[in-house]
């Protein structure tokens, strides 16, 4: 599972940063991250220097195996909590996303093979 980290121009994109945000991430998709191929996160401060509340964004987008692409956006206080609550929003979306495909997988009934007919060439 590839981890890319955006940051805007607002939010300084160090090295500690990029190793924190990964290490949520994978401890967040740990157990699904068989299905995953990458993961872009992207951090942005929605209010710059002005302050606020909520004003801190993460947006987390998962490629999974063979599906299009699922998106979570989190907005807190903080870069800290905007990441986490992100990275456990993908993983319950993940985790759904998967139980709905398995369930519909096991309640599958192909139609059964046609047989083919033999004509009688006399």
């Amino acid at each position: 599972m590839q981890i890319q980290i955006n940051t805007d121009h607002n939010i300084e994109g160090h090295e500690a940063l990029a190793a924190q945000v990964s290490n949520v991430v994978e401890n967040a998709l740990n157990r699904i991250r068989d299905h995953i191929t990458r993961v872009e996160v992207h951090l942005s401060d929605e209010d710059s220097d002005k302050g606020g509340q909520n004003e801190k964004r993460c947006m987390m987008e998962a490629r999974l195996e063979g599906r299009q692409p699922v998106a979570v956006t989190h907005q807190a206080e903080t870069l800290k909590q905007a990441v986490d609550g992100a990275a456990d929003k993908l993983a319950r979306l993940i985790e759904s996303t998967l139980d709905r495909l398995h369930d519909q997988a096991s309640r599958r009934t192909d139609p059964p093979e046609p047989e083919l007919k033999r004509t009688n060439q006399s």
